[in-house]
């Protein structure tokens, strides 16, 4: 069991958006997407994407 699962929502989506602004592994920040998919929350990071 991935320890991401144990992140609420919000702190998972502000765990990818720290990981892209402090440019980390891309690995890493392949994990945190992968969770994000499997939650079905990537509208969430679309959302503040927008201007």
């Amino acid at each position: 069991m991935s320890g991401l699962k144990h992140l609420s929502n919000d702190l998972l989506i502000d765990s990818y958006f720290q990981a892209v602004k402090m440019d980390l592994e891309s690995d890493f920040i392949g994990l945190l997407l992968d969770e994000i998919s499997s939650r079905g929350i990537e509208s969430r990071i679309n959302l503040n994407l927008v201007p």
